[in-house]
């Protein structure tokens, strides 16, 4: 299966992957977090509620968690304290809409390492979650930022796109959706989780934005070849490479 090469990941200095866990009761939510971290090279687990959250850091020992505050059994204090517990060393980046500075206080004192406020920035959540992960000893070996999907190639630090060795040119808005697309191949994409991906959250939820923006994309990367765009009709779109 061909799967999205980015360089260069955070990593234990060993050269094992960096461990995630995902803790949330929106199921959007997980999947679209897992999704753009599963991007980054690192292995996520993901859970629905406290307890599931605990037991699967026993099993997981995670070096990160991303904590929704509130969950159907246990507030996001109680998980904190649980793996603390367990694991004193584990970076905890807390999520909520409670972005009192009480409630920020009550978090950082009980042990969370830093905190993002709903609604949030994607883009947010990964930098502050790398920079947890850097302080925390993850390196990074050096190289050129590359996303490879069948005969597409993305090369993201000079933002250049080819298939079969021709470039295409993108705009700006395109060229973030088809690296979001690049980052999940194979993977069914919802509308929702394009715009909050690719427009955050401020675009107002006007989804027929992201099927404009798709047949701008299929007709600078799919035409005249095997389509690797496909819509999956009630769900959304999916990025493959071409069937051999």
């Amino acid at each position: 299966m061909d799967e999205p090469r980015t360089t260069p990941p955070l990593h234990h200095p060993d050269g094992e992957p960096v461990r995630i866990l995902v803790v949330d009761d929106e199921p959007d939510v997980l999947d679209v977090l897992a999704g753009v971290m599963t991007g980054e090279g690192w292995q996520v687990r993901t859970a629905a509620d406290g307890a599931t959250a605990l037991t699967t850091a026993r099993d997981f020992r995670p070096d990160a968690v991303v904590l929704d505050w509130m969950l159907p059994d246990l507030d996001g204090l109680q998980v904190l304290r649980g793996l603390r517990r367990e694991a004193p060393s584990v970076c905890v980046l807390f999520l909520t809409a409670r972005d009192s500075v009480e409630d920020r206080i009550a978090g950082i004192t009980a042990g969370g390492d830093d905190y993002v406020t709903k609604p949030y920035s994607l883009e947010e959540v990964l930098a502050r979650l790398r920079g947890l992960l850097r302080r925390a000893g993850m390196t990074a070996d050096a190289g050129t930022n590359w996303l490879t999907v069948g005969d597409l190639v993305m090369d993201e630090e000079a933002r250049e796109v080819r298939r079969g060795g021709i470039t295409v040119d993108l705009s700006r808005t395109e060229f973030e959706l088809l690296r979001f697309l690049m980052r999940n191949p194979r993977r069914v994409l919802s509308k929702d989780q394009i715009l909050d991906r690719v427009w955050a959250y401020d675009f107002g939820g006007r989804a027929h934005i992201v099927e404009l923006y798709i047949s701008y994309l299929r007709k600078k990367i799919d035409a005249g070849r095997n389509p690797m765009i496909h819509t999956v009709r009630g769900v959304g779109y999916v990025l493959k490479p071409e069937s051999p």
